[in-house]
Parts: C-alpha cells; structure tokens; sequence
C-alpha cells in the first residue's frame, strides 16, 4: 500500500468516527441543553468534515492537531454524566488530561472535569425567552437565522414574531416575498433547513419554529400578549429609533427589554459583547449593541491598550456598502451617499470613533476615525493606526494578537489569520467581530497598524446575539473553565 492510500485510509476511518460524534452531539443539545465545543467552535448541528476541521484547528493553539480518535472517549464520556445546561470544550478538556499525571481514566478526569454542571450542582434548565425582531433586513434575517439556528432544545432563545410594515402588494404576496428572503441570500447563501409558510395564520414555519408575523406602522400599536409573547427582548433592527425616548415606544405588553442593533443616544448603553456587557445593570431595559465597526475595532483596542497603553489613535473604515445608499445617483439627504453605491467609491462619515468612550471609558486615549464606502456588497476592513505608550516590534504584537485570539475571554471577538493571499470575501460568515491580518500589520517603535476584517453583517449579528443571550440569562458557564 503507498503513502497515499495510508493517508487516504486514515481519512475514511477519521470520517467514520467523526460520524458516530454527531447523534451524541445532538442528544446532548436537545435533551440536556450541553453544547459541545472544540477550542470554543461549536460542534453542534456540523457536518462531518466541519467536525474534522475543527479538530484541526487545534493545532493553532497546542501545535499538533487534535484526533477525533482522542476526543470520542471524552465525548462517549460526557453521555453517561447527570448534565445540566452548560457549554463543553472537547479541546481543553484533551489539553487539561495531557497535562494531568494522576493516572485517572478518562471516565474518572471527565466526570471531575466538568462537575460544576454536573448533580446537585448543575444549573437547571432555565424557561426559553421569547424574541420579537422589530424590522427584517439584513441584520434582521441573519438574526433570525442565528436565532433558528440555536433553537436547541427550545430551552433558550425562542423567536416569536417579527414586526414589518406591509408591502405594497397583495397579504400573501409579502409574506411569502419575506420568507423568501429568508430562504435564499446572495451574499450568506441557503437557509440551512427549512421554511413553510402559513398564510391564514399569518405565520413562518423555519426549523420547527413558528414565527408570526405582525403588521405595524407604529410600535404602540402592538400588543404583543394577543401573540402569547411574554417577557420578550425585541431587537430594533431599523434603526429609526436611537434614544430612550424613541425606543421606549416598543415597552409594549409582552416586551420587557430592547436592544438596539445601531449605536445608542444620549444615556442609552452602547454594548461591545467581550467588553463591557458585564456593566449591564439587571434593571436596564434598553440598550445599544452599537456598529458593526465599533465591535470590530473596540475589542483589539482593549487588547492593545491592555498590554502596550494607547495614547492616541485613528481609524479609517474601508466599508462595504449598505442599503442606505443608492444603486444609481440620486437625491440622498447625505452629501454623497447619493452617487451610484455600486461604481464609486463614497467618502463618509462613521460613529464609530466617537462610540468607543462609551465602550471603553477607562480608555484616555483620543480616537478619531473616518471611513469610504466601497463596491463590494459585505466584508469590511478597519485599519487602526496606535500610537502606544512603548515600544514594540511586529513579532511581539503578531505573537500577543495571536494569543488574545486562541486563549485570551477575547477570543469570541478576535480572530487572526497568517493567509498571505487572504482577501474581503474569505471572511463572508466570519462569527467574529475582527480578524486580524498578520501579513498586512504594521509597528515601527511606538506606532503599531493594525488591519482588521470584519463581515459587517454576520460576525455583527452574532455579536448581538452574545448580548441578548447574556442578558436574558442564556449564556451558560464553559467547562473546564478558559484561561482567563
């Protein structure tokens, strides 16, 4: 037999096994509300070469790639235990038994391992919260999507309804346009499962989950007890509606928190999940998660400022265009917004800067920022240009990025990538905030520049969910317990 078919072989047999994980997988996630990780990517609901690459992935941070022939013990393991709802990570707990040298058995380590969630001490299987999405574009259907999407046993985030104003055209004819757009994306590609729709009822069916659909011009218009929603979040996705006052309007019957998917005024909390949403008070009812570009560039900031100090920087956005803009020149109350979004590139102005303090207040640094539009429909860059309280060199930044992305509580927010060929659409679905670009990273003593990709659509989308997960009690504790 040559080298190739032994590589081969072992494929097939690793394929194999990674097969046999996904029913235990699953079980785990319906019936106990246990989602299984590796190095804290979710093995949930993948296929078998996602199982595989993410194994692989291990390697990132131990050097050697992880076998699924290691894992299978552990994970064989965990489906004899008395588990209550609780994140998992195959990946730390293979590191942690490497490193243990009391000769226990995998059975005996696991069960130690994870006993926080296990008996008397396990957390119980909390009542799902009902979501209403308030307005469904993009980030509105990519929400719904990850809501769909983490359903799991209905013990967690349960979408309920989504608000719209009707279409112009025929009752049946919008609703069915709507699921539509749900089904099919150009940029995000199928719905992963699928969709009915029920028009007497007024109701999408994705997944299992039955999502009506209400029609309403003004938010105090809704009582959204008459749907059976209860103690709901609604996320706004319009945007309409930035300050307290504005949003206060959806504290409907039914509605018990807002959170806004566009950078808050006036009091209104601006969240960075990572950052700062454990400065959310219990009794806030209405709260920002801020830009998509504020979530990209605030959490390398924090990093940056962490271990160098930041003592003043700027950021420029080179930004994929919105639906804000104009496919053809036309009025547009902006200056420039107005000229062809698909053949120009548009001078603009970003928020993002200036939402930083908010994010960050402990950060004294000045940070100014502009941004340009540009002809590509999603996948944006930030560069990020530091001046840092001492000097480094590019090694040392590439070698600390790296880490905050691999081991750091950051690592949700921050991905890396070394790819010298890496361009804006290899990171369409990218569910973190940023990516840094190692290739492309700049320092030189004291000034450190920093390229950071971001999918202005997805990655802030799950970003939001983090936040909506933390405050309605959802996000369950990782065993063993990261590094911190």
């Amino acid at each position: 037999m040559t080298v190739n078919d032994d590589s081969f072989t072992n494929w097939k047999n690793r394929e194999e096994i990674a097969e046999s994980m996904i029913p235990m997988i699953g079980k785990l996630h319906r019936e106990r509300d246990v989602t299984v990780l590796i190095h804290s990517r979710s093995l949930v609901n993948k296929s078998v070469v996602s199982i595989l690459k993410a194994h692989r992935f291990a390697r990132q941070i131990t050097g050697e790639e992880l076998s699924v022939t290691e894992t299978l013990p552990f994970l064989k393991a965990l489906t004899t235990l008395d588990l209550g709802p609780s994140q998992i990570d195959l990946g730390l707990l293979v590191a942690a038994y490497r490193d243990d040298n009391r000769g226990l058995s995998v059975e005996e380590f696991t069960a130690e391992a994870v006993a926080g969630a296990t008996g008397a001490n396990k957390i119980e299987r909390r009542e799902g919260r009902d979501v209403v999405l308030y307005g469904f574009g993009r980030i509105g259907r990519l929400l719904a999507r990850l809501l769909i999407e983490k359903a799991g046993s209905g013990n967690g985030l349960r979408l309920r309804a989504i608000v719209v104003r009707r279409g112009s055209g025929r009752a049946s004819e919008d609703l069915v346009k709507r699921a539509s757009l749900l089904r099919r994306d150009s940029i995000h590609g199928q719905f992963q499962g699928t969709i009915t729709v029920d028009e007497e009822n007024s109701t999408i069916l994705a997944n299992g989950n039955r999502i009506k659909v209400i029609y309403a011009d003004d938010p105090a218009s809704v009582d959204y007890t008459a749907y059976g929603i209860k103690n709901a979040i609604l996320i706004d996705n319009t945007g309409k509606w930035r300050d307290r006052e504005g949003l206060s309007q959806h504290l409907r019957p039914g509605i018990d928190k807002v959170v806004l998917t566009a950078p808050g005024k006036g009091d209104v909390p601006n969240i960075v999940h990572g950052v700062n949403h454990d400065t959310i008070k219990p009794d806030e009812r209405i709260l920002s998660c801020a830009s998509c570009t504020t979530n990209a560039i605030v959490p390398p900031l924090k990093a940056m400022d962490d271990e160098y100090g930041v003592l003043r920087g700027h950021v420029e956005t080179v930004h994929s265009f919105t639906n804000d803009q104009n496919l053809l020149d036309n009025y547009h109350k902006a200056d420039r917004r107005g000229r062809s979004a698909p053949l120009n590139m548009v001078i603009t102005e970003t928020g993002a800067a200036s939402a930083v303090s908010k994010a960050l207040p402990d950060l004294k640094a000045k940070i100014t920022g502009s941004s340009i539009r540009v002809p590509v429909p999603d996948v944006s860059i930030a560069i990020l240009n530091l001046q840092l309280a001492r000097e480094t060199t590019r090694e040392e930044v590439l070698d600390y990025l790296r880490k905050v992305s691999l081991t750091s509580p950051l690592k949700r927010q921050i991905d890396f990538t070394s790819a010298p060929d890496a361009v804006s659409s290899d990171f369409i679905g990218s569910r973190h905030a940023s990516i840094v670009d190692a290739g492309a990273t700049k320092v030189d003593g004291d000034n450190a520049i920093l390229y950071l990709w971001y999918d202005n659509e997805f990655g802030y989308s799950c970003q939001v969910i983090r936040v909506v997960q933390y405050v309605s009690g959802v996000e369950y504790p990782t065993y063993p317990a990261p590094a911190s």
